[in-house]
């Protein structure tokens, strides 16, 4: 195995204050430019945006692909929202498939009543909460009705599992109104 000569060992930075020293007593040109070879090796080069007065496409490129780490802008512009079962609008009206129960989650012990409704709109079909002690009963099967979000941005709100929509209207009349005996509901 071949020995190692001396100043293999001497780690860069070491052998480039060496060269620096000896170029300040002597300065000869051999020093001198194995001083430049070792200062170009040991000074990494800058990395950085890029400067100058061509540079402004490339400026305006790499800023555009940065917005997407901007949850607001991925949000936004991804078109997520026309997936979802109102696609961007905040109601939507439907049709009553069945009437449906749906147990409360732990550590609640509860049947909440919810309807299963199919949207008029794309044929989606969703469970919606109906709200108010006994409005259950003023909703048949077959009957239209008004749906709105349940209030926190297409998540279900306590302890109902999967339910993200809650029901405003039926047949035109609001639930509220009909809990509170000021209207009844049409004859149809």
């Amino acid at each position: 195995m071949a020995k190692p000569n001396s100043l293999s060992l001497i780690r860069p930075q070491a052998l480039l204050s060496l060269l620096q020293f000896r170029a300040a007593q002597v300065p000869d040109s051999d020093c001198l430019l194995l001083l430049a070879l070792l200062e170009f090796a040991v000074t990494p080069p800058k990395m950085g945006k890029t400067r100058g007065m061509v540079c402004a496409r490339k400026l305006t490129n790499d800023s555009k692909g940065g917005r997407w780490a901007d949850k607001a802008y991925k949000k936004r512009h991804l078109g997520n929202e026309w997936k979802k079962p109102f696609a961007g609008s905040s109601h939507a009206k439907g049709i009553v498939l069945e009437k449906i129960g749906i147990e409360a989650k732990q550590p609640n012990s509860a049947i909440r009543k919810c309807a299963r409704v199919q949207l008029v709109k794309n044929g989606k079909k969703i469970a919606a909460f109906v709200p108010n002690d006994g409005c259950l009963n003023n909703i048949e099967e077959n009957d239209e009705v008004l749906i709105a979000g349940f209030g926190r941005k297409g998540h279900a709100v306590g302890d109902i599992p999967g339910v993200r929509f809650k029901v405003v209207k039926v047949s035109g009349v609001s639930l509220w109104a009909l809990f509170k005996e000021k209207k009844e509901k049409p004859r149809s």
